[in-house]
């Protein structure tokens, strides 16, 4: 049995928690969030400006320390949400501090209707890891919090990640 974690950011309606921790159910693994050491603004559209302009620049803020090592599991799943047609730039920051050499990634995002690139990016930022069962859900593309994509495709996935960690 594989030792999984699942390290996620989630900012506005907490999509990404919620798939998060639907994986986290279905199978029992280790649950860490990432947060930036300076929050961001509690205005949706102070952020969503802020974002552009970082992802644009390429930034990536600095980052609360996890309470856990990520070298201490075989298995990360990686959740984001989209922003900018790629993922948050928490998540980036998280990804390209950690050595992905001989770790399986699996990299999953939530969107409103406008996925981009971001498991792309993922996979690119997770060099030295075996990428498996990427995973996009879609949100309403009203920044709300109504999933369109269907549960039983969400359902599936989590089956399939709790099938891969059960595997020798």
């Amino acid at each position: 049995m594989k030792k999984m974690l699942i390290v996620y950011y989630s900012w506005s309606n907490g999509n990404t928690a919620r798939i998060a921790k639907e994986l986290q159910s279905a199978t029992g693994a280790d649950l860490a969030r990432i947060d930036t050491v300076k929050p961001y603004p509690t205005d949706y559209q102070a952020t969503v400006d802020q974002g552009e302009r970082e992802v644009t620049n390429g930034y990536q803020p600095e980052i609360q320390p996890l309470k856990v090592d990520v070298q201490d599991y075989d298995v990360i799943a990686v959740g984001t949400p989209t922003w900018w047609y790629t993922m948050a730039p928490a998540v980036l920051t998280f990804l390209n501090s950690q050595n992905w050499k001989g770790k399986t990634v699996i990299p999953f995002m939530t969107n409103g209707g406008w996925p981009g690139h971001v498991i792309r990016d993922m996979n690119e930022a997770c060099a030295g890891a075996k990428v498996k069962l990427p995973m996009q859900v879609k949100f309403d593309s009203n920044g709300g919090d109504q999933l369109e994509t269907p549960q039983i495709q969400i359902n599936q996935w989590t089956a399939s990640v709790a099938a891969l960690c059960s595997a020798g």
